[in-house]
């Protein structure tokens, strides 16, 4: 599974960047995370918690940093077990563009998912996993314009 896209966010780069190495704001932003901890400046361990159609499924895993060219861009690269549901690996390179007292986030995402949750299809999967991302950078670009406000 691979998609794309961009938020427009009404916020200056530095700002964004500081937003997207907050675990409280990425914890308050990824649809149906319990828990994020920082482990190191770039792992992170966390707990998600993921609906599928009828199947629900907790990952518990890491989240690392790589490719960091601050406050630019980096790769978030993430894995996870979900017991007997399966497994989900996965990373997205998100690039930060300074337009002006706005910033433009890029994304290019891809994901594999394995187990029970590879037998759902993929157009199921699919589409399950494009709602989450754009629901994360939407929850995301809320969480910093009112970070910024506030």
């Amino acid at each position: 599974m691979d998609f794309t896209g961009e938020e427009r966010i009404a916020a200056p780069r530095d700002i964004v960047w500081a937003a997207l190495n907050d675990p409280e704001i990425m914890r308050g932003c990824i649809p149906g995370c319990q828990s994020i901890e920082r482990l190191s400046p770039r792992a992170f361990e966390a707990t998600i918690k993921v609906k599928f159609s009828l199947l629900s499924a907790t990952f518990h895993g890491l989240l690392t940093l790589s490719n960091v060219d601050a406050p630019k861009s980096y790769t978030l690269s993430a894995e996870g077990k979900g017991g007997l549901a399966g497994f989900a690996r996965g990373s997205a390179d998100i690039v930060l563009e300074e337009r002006g007292a706005e910033t433009i986030l890029h994304y290019r995402s891809k994901a594999e998912l394995g187990g029970r949750l590879a037998q759902l299809g993929a157009r199921l999967l699919d589409s399950t996993s494009q709602k989450l991302a754009e629901r994360f950078f939407s929850d995301f670009n809320a969480a910093v314009v009112a970070k910024m406000a506030g």
